[in-house]
């Protein structure tokens, strides 16, 4: 069986979880990790540190079909990274990482640069953007929809027809009643039952889910 080259954006322990994927779907060659806070040869579960974002141009001249998996658990800076590099390389390509344990339905959009994990769902009729993290048991019912560098953490439940708004984290456990919309750079708390709609730029938890206060783009929340 052929393989792809690929190469991992991050030495952290949400890469640990991507490459278990990437190594599970078998159709990949991963050549390395590039990081800017590891040294050059630093070692994650037997993958190599080849040096930092200046080491890609190398790596695309040497590999011309090389795709990138950017492995950023924070919603803002995997957005930074990703604008970044389309500028740097306008022709470069990301790659789509979904785990054989999930169960993703017939009907279904995903863009690129985006991770399903091990027993996530995803149902028909559902959109999911570029660069979004589905993490382990998270559920996305029909007609749901997730925006770019959205994410949803462990255990997540989306009930039928959600939106979850750009950049928003919905954090583990949260369940979110069926139609609710999220807005744009919000935070929903661990455990959170969502019944009613929450307005961008904000940080929502409880049962049922309020907003607590306002929050301003790429505010730290990991």
């Amino acid at each position: 069986m052929n393989t792809q080259p690929l190469v991992i954006f991050g030495a952290s322990g949400h890469a640990k979880v991507i490459l278990d994927i990437a190594e599970k779907q078998g159709s990949w060659n991963i050549l390395g990790l590039l990081d800017s806070y590891r040294p050059k040869g630093f070692e994650l579960l037997g993958y190599s540190v080849l040096g930092s974002t200046e080491a890609l141009a190398d790596l695309l001249a040497a590999h011309p079909d090389l795709q990138v998996f950017i492995a950023i658990g924070d919603n803002h800076n995997r957005e930074r990274i990703a604008i970044e590099l389309r500028a740097s390389y306008p022709f470069i390509r990301f790659a789509t990482l979904i785990h054989p344990g999930a169960h993703v339905a017939r009907v279904v959009s995903i863009g690129e640069g985006t991770v399903i994990m091990p027993g996530a769902v995803v149902n028909n009729d559902s959109r999911i953007g570029e660069f979004v993290i589905i993490n382990t048991n998270a559920c996305v019912e029909h007609d749901g929809n997730m925006e770019d560098f959205s994410s949803l953490a462990q255990s997540v439940t989306l009930g039928g027809n959600c939106h979850i708004g750009r950049s928003s984290a919905i954090a583990i456990g949260a369940t979110l009643k069926h139609g609710i919309q999220i807005g744009e750079h919000t935070v929903v708390g661990a455990g959170s039952l969502v019944l009613e709609n929450i307005e961008p730029y904000s940080v929502a938890y409880g049962t049922p889910a309020k907003k607590v206060r306002s929050r301003e783009k790429g505010e730290r929340y990991l």
